[in-house]
């Protein structure tokens, strides 16, 4: 009995370590990414061994599968009441928004296994995990990325819905981007890592890094990032063996014409979370490096970024309610962002010669980089911003409930609104679209609406019980105003949620309104001198009869005042209101 207890007790033990192997570890060239149904049962059987670890599914992606979230807690508390009173900081890592940069994936999974096997979870930290977040094109295995070195097989870049998922935080026309708003506004993280692979230029390093720009950040985070958390981040890589540099080198031209750091606008993770007033990172690592270093440069760059958020825990979570409060109060917010090229940093980069040779499929010149010839120079970092568009906030927003998706939103991220009790009118500034520009070519589904005039006119509007109030004077201020102000650059305006303002639904019949527009002249004598002097300014006017009677039906009483005004109302005093 007791030989052949000897004998079984080894053979277990082979086959628990065994089990705790990840695909990619288990894989004989170590160029292999698992599969959606591999993280999952993966994580499973983890979750039924470590009781620091749940998993929790959230929502339905559209390819009909729950989004996983993986929760590691040192002390077992998964209650986020209960992680909040213990001042306790939330960091979310996100993995697989673009299925064909699968190393966060792998990564995430190794470390969780050893965070847990070595019982080295932080103290003061829970750790979110969003095991693959676009599920749908991780199902959609391939070879689509042409240009990339490994791994073997790997998920395609758009969902089912063929929707770029990181185009689409503030529209969020998939299911997928619902859930993880969902995720983002449940556990209210304080940092946000959102895992992937870049293109571009060749260079030396593994890893590239986006950080939330720091013009358009809170400046409380931007000081605290640049100085501290971003500085420890390239520290640690560097002692780590991964080296890294900001994004963006060769995306306009050759690596040592400088690197212009990135925008990451509301669409983009990074972007959205700014608005959640989080700090946010991107990983970028390189696609001509092979997978397994990729993997790596990722895992250890989550195991740096948990340290700082341990070791800073008390300070982020002071900064975070420092700038809850200052937004809340906040008065004036960018809407809309342009590089200042006159402000000029520089930095150090690690590259390869670029050259020119004969191109073997069309005989013409070739552009290609020689890694025999490597070099380090002194390159321009353009890594300043200025804000294009600005608004003052109202005191309130008032939205009609017929713009249904609007409200939706909203509620996802935890906006607090209120309703009117019953029909109210209400003296207040609306806009009226004066001009705009529109995409010829569809992005992401939608015509984007750009270069946005407004004409501002105090108006009494009508509106209806159940309609909702915003008051501007809340943590989430940045995501009411950027989304509701129609000249940001991610609006709902901008992203095509209020296209139907911008139909002209009444017009008229040209024999008809003649006799009505002449009587109309007779009687107002100040519209017959806004027609004289419109025809004096404006020689086509002047030879167009149907101009003519046009712009009379525009400035009579017919003309229907609801063509191109936006239908959200600006409340500018602090009027009160019977709400429910």
């Amino acid at each position: 009995m007791k030989r052949s207890l000897l004998l079984v007790l080894p053979l277990f033990c082979f086959i628990q370590a065994h089990a705790q192997l990840t695909p990619f570890e288990l894989s004989k060239n170590k160029n292999y990414s698992a599969t959606h149904a591999e993280v999952i049962t993966y994580y499973q059987k983890l979750a039924k061994q470590y009781p620091q670890m749940r998993t929790v599914n959230y929502g339905m992606t559209d390819v009909g599968k729950p989004l996983t979230l993986v929760v590691l807690s040192k002390d077992k508390v998964f209650d986020l009441a209960r992680i909040k009173k213990q001042n306790k900081r939330v960091l979310l890592i996100n993995n697989g928004i673009h299925p064909g940069e699968p190393e966060g994936i792998d990564a995430s999974m190794m470390l969780t296994r050893d965070l847990l096997k070595n019982n080295k979870l932080p103290e003061d930290v829970v750790i979110c995990i969003i095991a693959v977040y676009n599920i749908d094109g991780n199902m959609n295995r391939g070879h689509s990325r042409a240009n990339q070195n490994g791994p073997d097989a790997y998920g395609f870049r758009g969902n089912y819905r063929n929707l770029d998922l990181n185009r689409d935080f503030i529209k969020a026309d998939s299911r997928n981007a619902l859930a993880f708003a969902q995720i983002l506004n449940t556990w209210q993280p304080e940092v946000l890592l959102d895992n992937h692979v870049s293109d571009g230029a060749d260079y030396q390093y593994v890893m590239t890094l986006i950080e939330t720009q720091k013009d358009k950040q809170n400046p409380l985070l931007a000081d605290y990032t640049a100085k501290v958390m971003t500085a420890d981040l390239y520290k640690g890589m560097k002692k780590s063996g991964f080296e890294m540099i900001p994004y963006g080198a060769g995306e306009s031209g050759l690596p040592d014409s400088g690197i212009v750091s990135f925008m990451e606008t509301p669409r983009f993770s990074t972007g959205f979370a700014a608005q959640h007033n989080m700090i946010s990172y991107m990983t970028e690592t390189h696609m001509l490096k092979p997978f397994d270093k990729r993997l790596y440069a990722t895992y250890n760059f989550m195991e740096h970024l948990i340290a700082i958020c341990q070791r800073d825990a008390k300070a982020i979570g002071d900064l975070r309610k420092k700038v809850d409060a200052e937004v809340s109060q906040q008065k004036t917010f960018a809407l809309a962002w342009g590089l200042d090229e006159s402000k000029v940093d520089t930095i150090t980069f690690k590259g390869y010669e670029a050259g020119y040779k004969t191109s073997e499929v069309s005989g013409l010149k070739r552009l290609y980089y020689d890694r025999d010839k490597p070099y380090t120079k002194i390159i321009k970092f353009f890594n300043t911003y200025k804000a294009t568009a600005t608004a003052e906030k109202p005191v309130a927003y008032v939205i009609p409930q017929a713009w249904g998706k609007v409200i939706e939103l909203f509620k996802l991220n935890r906006v607090a609104m209120r309703q009117l009790a019953h029909d109210t009118t209400l003296s207040l500034q609306m806009y009226y679209i004066a001009d705009y520009k529109t995409g010829t070519r569809p992005y992401e589904g939608h015509y984007i609406h750009s270069g946005v005039k407004l004409n501002p006119v105090a108006n009494k509007i009508k509106f209806y019980a159940g309609d909702y109030v915003v008051y501007v004077n809340q943590p989430i201020n940045r995501y009411i105003v950027e989304t509701l102000e129609p000249q940001g650059v991610d609006s709902f305006f901008a992203w095509n949620f209020f296209d139907s303002v911008l139909g002209q639904k009444e017009y008229f019949s040209d024999y008809v309104f003649e006799d009505i527009a002449a009587d109309l002249l007779k009687k107002d004598p100040d519209l017959r001198k806004k027609l004289d002097d419109e025809k004096a300014k404006d020689p086509k006017m002047a030879n167009s009869a149907a101009a003519q009677l046009n712009f009379v039906y525009r400035n009579s009483l017919y003309f229907e005042k609801t063509y191109l005004r936006y239908p959200v109302g600006r409340l500018l005093t602090d009027t009160k209101l019977d709400l429910k």
